[in-house]
């Protein structure tokens, strides 16, 4: 009943106050993004979701559309603003997520959503994290996040849909704050985000 009907209702809810109560933060960076991306203060993107449909993620844009003389994006690393930096840091970003959430393409918690040029790259195995909503958090965030490989990333993934439950989503909701306090696992050493998975690392 909780996997089926008691947590979209909890998501929903959550979402809503969560919106509510975090509106002047999310206006604040909002402006302060306006201000720093010419305009753009917002980053969407295509992502597989639950049984892996496609649906456009919103999340606060960290980086500048910044290129080199050639006309090609700058590495992630050289595109990274300021204030962005402090919002990914933080886990400001993923706050408009919670728009989505309401939306009912994504969950509070769950595996994150990541490209759909990955789906054909994923085993048997891995192709079960899309039988559960995509969340803004999960179980793989608050055992690494970005600083762990991409197999035990999934492996993590595929333990969360197996164990899905209230008292393990609860685990994940406080655990989460405590890794954004401490900015545990947000980026790959030396990377300023995760590198692309290749269906093999």
């Amino acid at each position: 009943m909780y996997r089926n009907f008691t947590k979209r209702i909890i998501d929903f809810t959550v979402a809503f106050f969560g919106l509510l109560i975090f509106s002047p933060v999310f206006i604040v960076v909002t402006i302060a993004l306006y201000i720093a991306n010419n305009g753009k203060p917002f980053f969407f993107q295509a992502r597989p979701g639950l049984n892996e449909e496609i649906f456009e993620i919103i999340k606060f844009k960290t980086m500048s559309d910044r290129k080199s003389s050639s006309g090609k994006l700058l590495s992630d690393a050289e595109r990274l603003t300021s204030i962005g930096a402090f919002v990914r840091k933080t886990s400001l970003d993923e706050l408009p997520q919670l728009l989505n959430v309401l939306k009912g393409d994504m969950s509070l918690i769950g595996p994150r959503p990541l490209l759909p040029q990955y789906l054909s790259l994923y085993n048997e195995s891995q192709k079960r994290r899309h039988t559960v909503r995509p969340g803004i958090t999960g179980w793989a965030q608050v055992n690494g996040r970005n600083a762990i490989s991409w197999t035990k990333k999934f492996d993590l993934d595929v333990w969360y849909v197996d164990h899905l439950s209230f008292q393990t989503d609860l685990k994940i909701f406080f655990t989460t704050f405590k890794k954004v306090f401490k900015s545990d696992g947000i980026n790959q050493n030396g990377q300023a985000t995760m590198e692309i998975f290749n269906g093999k690392n």
